[in-house]
């Protein structure tokens, strides 16, 4: 699909990549000081590297998920909808969750601004 944003894409790709190893600080230098970031298992938002640093330390410290995107899909505005195959362990390994999500990511100057969950485009 020669019409995708490359660049922006590539961005995603490694923020999922450093998300899926732990490594936070790689991560949120992807993303905007402005950034807003769903509270998924928990509701809300939290905003900015501080906030979404202490969310993701305290879901790792709960769940253990793995996010692995399948499609992007480019939107208006600059947004980019991607596939995800999310699995969620607890911490002895066991299947909590196997399945499909959106996550709706808004970036700026190539950088993560925004990401939501949302519906799936039809297939």
């Amino acid at each position: 699909m020669p019409d995708q944003p490359a660049p922006e894409i590539e961005v995603l790709r490694a923020a999922y990549a450093a998300f899926n190893a732990r490594d936070i600080a790689a991560a949120l230098a992807l993303m905007t000081p402005d950034v807003a970031w769903p509270r998924a298992f928990k509701g809300g938002f939290v905003r900015g590297p501080g906030e979404v640093r202490a969310y993701w330390t305290e879901q790792w410290s709960e769940i253990n998920p793995h996010v692995e995107p399948v499609s992007f899909h480019p939107q208006e505005a600059g947004r980019i909808l991607v596939d995800v195959h999310q699995v969620v362990r607890d911490l002895a390994g066991a299947v909590l969750a196997d399945e499909h999500v959106g996550h709706r990511f808004t970036l700026e100057h190539g950088l993560i601004q925004a990401m939501e969950v949302g519906p799936l485009p039809k297939r």
